[in-house]
């Protein structure tokens, strides 16, 4: 493709997806066919995040309409990025469809569907400006099919993506030989606070994160977490061991390294936020609440739980559901009662010990829903984002700045299961949230991969 002006007709999901969308095809020309404002006008209405999107798009459009004028729409308006948007200033123009394209007789004679509308216009459009690239950008892939098949230019949205491909996603451990103490020769250890530290000379290409879990060696090896990176040294810490008989949180034990390091990130007060990845089994919910219970009511470092999740189901919707918020939340967090109903077996006590267990937790542990988060703050709480990949990366935002003073954010995902339309494993909240706080020293994060449910969940996810 030329060097020249190109010109990005955009689909109504995209602005749906991302508002500032507009301002983000740097010198390039952007154009709006009457369809998308259509579909723009029907979906502003209520307190979705679709809806504020939508009325965030119309407001820039209006906002650019009072500055230069309606009189001469035909020009195009100059894109101007608004106050307040972190953008490069953008300077295409942003183009209105004026009038309307005779339906093309390759699409299907029925003008009401929106994407064959789309598509008509994208062709008109191509014949009338054979001098420009006409590409069309949606996040729809049965549109794109269609483009590809009418040979009009089609491309996805990518300026959403925290990064290009999954397989870059920072891991959170690294798994290292024996040659590791050959790199790094020079070694100072010292004890404190009962925990034994680590620091080595940087070398070159080392790529260390605050908080990365490392293994190093093979067979029992030494686990170790960073605790500081400068430009010349590294610190490590040897972590604490929940796997052996000794150690426990809420009568949990790690049953594997990774869930280790995952307790460790969970315990550590230094560490206001923590992401935990990983398949159905790995044991997230069940560590962080552990985590979570012997904090609140333990060392009491937090006041309550709070627990909330993307209300997204996997089958059919059942309606509208009876009671307060906490009781409309119950059937989402069924993951959260299964795994308190672990952490509260005990044998001792009988059905009194336990019944007086369950109040004392119900009145500690509240669940909360996404929608009412806004304008809130959270003081000393310890706060856990269940199923975090069927979030935006601008609700992982709007919640993330509700962490007050004393508060501490885990958020729970597997990019595996994303049930929201238009979301991937790239433009996951989840995801963008792991990438971004990697260089934070108050951050940790750690992908889980061993499965601890039992012998038939593990055949089921690898045969099924």
């Amino acid at each position: 493709m030329g060097k020249h002006k190109r010109l990005y007709v955009i689909d109504t999901n995209v602005l749906m997806h991302d508002p500032t969308a507009l301002f983000r095809f740097e010198e390039h020309d952007v154009f709006i066919p009457m369809m998308v404002l259509e579909e723009l006008d029907a979906a502003k209405k209520g307190l979705s995040e679709v809806g504020r999107n939508v009325r965030q798009v119309s407001r820039f459009i209006g906002e650019m309409m009072a500055r230069q004028g309606v009189s001469n729409l035909k020009q195009g308006l100059k894109l101007e990025v608004p106050e307040g948007v972190d953008l490069p200033r953008s300077c295409g123009r942003l183009y209105f469809q004026t009038r309307m394209p005779e339906q093309h007789s390759s699409l299907l004679r029925d003008g009401s569907f929106a994407d064959n509308e789309i598509l008509s216009t994208v062709m008109a459009l191509r014949e009338a400006q054979s001098a420009q690239d006409v590409i069309l950008v949606s996040k729809d892939i049965n549109l794109r099919i269609k483009a590809a098949i009418l040979g009009v230019t089609a491309e996805d949205y990518f300026n959403d993506r925290a990064l290009d491909d999954l397989s870059l996603l920072y891991r959170g451990i690294s798994l290292e030989d024996e040659s590791f103490w050959e790199r790094y020769p020079k070694v100072d250890s010292w004890n404190k606070d009962g925990h034994t530290y680590y620091r080595v000379q940087r070398e070159a290409g080392d790529d260390w994160y605050p908080n990365q879990c490392f293994v190093i060696g093979t067979g029992e090896g030494i686990e170790a977490i960073v605790t500081e990176v400068s430009e010349r040294e590294s610190v490590l810490r040897l972590v604490t061991d929940y796997q052996s008989g000794r150690q426990a949180v809420w009568g949990i034990q790690a049953r594997n390294r990774e869930q280790n390091f995952a307790l460790n990130l969970l315990m550590d007060p230094q560490i206001d936020f923590v992401t935990l990845m990983g398949t159905a089994g790995t044991g997230k919910t069940l560590l962080t609440l552990a985590a979570g219970l012997t904090q609140t009511l333990d060392q009491q470092l937090y006041t309550e739980i709070l627990v909330t999740r993307a209300t997204v189901s996997i089958g059919e919707d059942i309606g509208y559901l009876p009671g307060t918020e906490e009781e409309k939340m119950t059937p989402w967090m069924g993951a959260l009662t299964d795994n308190l109903e672990v952490l509260t077996h005990s044998e001792e006590g009988g059905e009194w010990g336990r019944a007086a267990t369950n109040d004392l937790l119900a009145s500690r542990v509240k669940v909360r829903s996404l929608n009412f988060m806004r304008g809130r703050t959270f003081f000393n709480r310890y706060v856990i984002i269940d199923e975090a990949q069927n979030i935006t990366p601008k609700q992982m935002k709007a919640l993330l700045t509700r962490a007050g003073p004393g508060t501490k954010m885990v958020c729970l995902g597997n990019v595996e299961q994303i049930d929201t339309p238009y979301l991937t494993e790239t433009t996951s909240g989840l995801t963008y949230a792991v990438d971004r706080f990697k260089r934070w020293s108050h951050g940790g994060h750690i992908t889980l991969r061993r499965g601890e449910r039992s012998r038939l969940a593990d055949f089921a996810s690898e045969a099924l």
